[in-house]
């Protein structure tokens, strides 16, 4: 589940803020990104450093980390929106990647409920 925190916070290429992430990236389409395979490739690639980063890609990376242990607090509406559309994308249609990126960033489990609801919303 942190991988979908972590993929919604590379596709809006959130930066770490004190308070919040920047809305900067707030207005790129999501569903472009998740509907050209390429694309979402290139991205899980840049998570699991198994591929090159983008500037985008390098933010995503520093703020998963976070984005993870506050539940994105620090998200903003249309950035959470982003995290529930890569959460049942990469679910729905791509589970390795999913998989991959959550034995990655919590192989513990530790921050699941965290993102749990992204979980069940994606199971209704």
């Amino acid at each position: 589940m942190k991988c979908a925190v972590v993929l919604c916070v590379l596709l809006v290429a959130v930066y770490a803020a004190e308070e919040k992430y920047t809305t900067k990236y707030d207005n790129v389409d999501i569903d472009a990104i998740l509907a050209n395979d390429r694309l979402t490739t290139n991205y899980v690639k840049c998570l699991l450093d198994t591929g090159k980063c983008n500037e985008d890609g390098k933010t995503l990376k520093s703020v998963v980390p976070d984005a993870l242990i506050t539940a994105c607090k620090k998200c903003s509406d249309k950035q959470k929106e982003s995290v529930r559309k890569v959460a049942h994308h990469l679910i729905k249609n791509r589970r390795a990647d999913w998989d991959t990126l959550v034995a990655k960033y919590d192989p513990e489990g530790t921050y699941r409920h965290n993102y749990q609801k992204y979980l069940d919303e994606v199971s209704q």
